[in-house]
């Protein structure tokens, strides 16, 4: 049954251009190609890479983080409640006022007093600064090397400033072994990052992440068993370009070095803007939907694989906007107030809470306490819009 499958999944006419046949795709001549079963080395690669990432994080990011200054808030536990903490997992964390008065009778507490519980409850679900800085420090290391690494192994090939050249003799072209191992490297990466999704820091986009992630996935195994390694190695490259400017991004936001959170993160949207909004369309777009058929017909792996292209420059427009948003408010205040996709801490002061202490009396009259100056420490851009992120990419 298995073999069946396997015979009628890769048909010559489902992945391959019109009269190419997998025999193209045979070792010859000392010339070595690509083939699927070469990526089962990324399972354990992706495996390896998540212990690497717990190491590093342990025993250097972490390190690094304090000796930065980078501390977590502190943080007041909920007090138990059977009621509350029910209702908390079940139907919401954040109830209704109407919902929040029903709870605070059936639990004998006042109002004030119930949402300050579920203040907290979020508090300790929220993951705390050092965690988001150990994700961002590893995601930075990798996507730094892993661009400058691609950038080495294309910067020689023709098609990296010709994206036409992609399709010279395809599919027969030869697999390099420094464009084997980088390929399979980045695959091995958005493993790892679909194994420790549960584990690491949830965003608003969490399922445009999620989406992203499966996407890039599925683009790099079905690049690779129809030899679109050409084509899709530029991919990478223009993800890659963006990603680690990103993470820098957040780790100077971590760290409240302002001028240089601001400064990386205009440089970011430059780069992400013209490799996303520009270049991907232009050449990426262009060259695989029209020049890749120049001499020969569409089939299904044409159609498949442009679709797969098309959600990823949906995705990028997705991002486009979060990031425009922020510009927005950094050309309105002068600094970025916060990444619209993360959640920010709250105090216990929020939602309206009154405070107990009576106003100080001076010369008979009642004093207000002075208010935060309008420049104090804020929550500031610190978003992964292909991983990523790219976004992970």
């Amino acid at each position: 049954m298995w073999s069946s499958f396997n015979e009628w999944f890769w048909q010559e006419t489902l992945w391959l251009p019109p009269n190419s046949t997998w025999a193209v795709l045979e070792d010859r001549d000392g010339q070595v190609y690509a083939h699927p079963r070469d990526m089962l080395a990324a399972l354990p690669l992706a495996l390896a890479l998540v212990a690497m990432r717990f190491t590093f994080e342990r025993y250097a990011y972490l390190p690094l983080s304090r000796w930065l200054g980078v501390r977590d808030q502190a943080r007041r536990p909920a007090k138990p409640n059977a009621t509350l903490e029910k209702y908390f997992l079940t139907e919401g964390c954040n109830p209704k006022e109407p919902q929040m008065a029903l709870l605070a009778a059936q639990c004998g507490l006042t109002l004030q007093q119930t949402q300050r519980w579920f203040r907290r409850r979020r508090n300790q679900d929220r993951p705390c600064l050092t965690k988001k800085f150990c994700e961002a420090s590893w995601r930075f290391t990798f996507y730094l090397c892993a661009f400058f690494g691609g950038l080495s192994v294309l910067y020689h090939e023709s098609w990296l400033w010709a994206p036409v050249m992609c399709w010279d003799n395809y599919p027969d072209q030869p697999l390099k072994p420094g464009l084997y191992y980088w390929y399979i490297l980045e695959l091995s990466f958005y493993v790892s990052l679909l194994i420790t999704l549960p584990l690491d820091v949830k965003r608003k986009d969490f399922k445009e992440q999620v989406a992203h992630h499966i996407v890039t996935i599925t683009l790099i195994v079905f690049s690779y068993s129809a030899n679109l390694l050409r084509i899709g190695s530029l991919v990478l490259l223009l993800h890659d370009a963006s990603d680690y400017l990103l993470e820098a991004c957040k780790i100077f936001n971590y760290t409240h070095w302002r001028q240089v959170c601001d400064t990386l993160f205009i440089i970011f949207s430059v780069v992400f803007f013209y490799t996303r909004l520009v270049l991907f369309p232009t050449q990426i777009l262009y060259t695989t939907y029209y020049e890749s058929i120049a001499t020969s017909g569409p089939f299904f792996g044409y159609y498949f694989f442009n679709g797969l292209l098309l959600a990823l420059q949906l995705l990028h427009v997705f991002w486009s906007c979060l990031i425009l948003r922020m510009i927005y408010s950094f050309t309105k205040k002068g600094q970025m107030e916060k990444d619209v996709r993360s959640d920010v801490e709250e105090s216990d002061s929020s939602d309206g809470e009154v405070a107990q202490e009576p106003p100080q009396l001076k010369n008979g009259a009642a004093h207000r306490p002075r208010a935060a100056p309008p420049d104090g420490p804020r929550s500031r851009v610190a978003g992964r819009l292909a991983n990523g992120h790219t976004p992970d990419t």
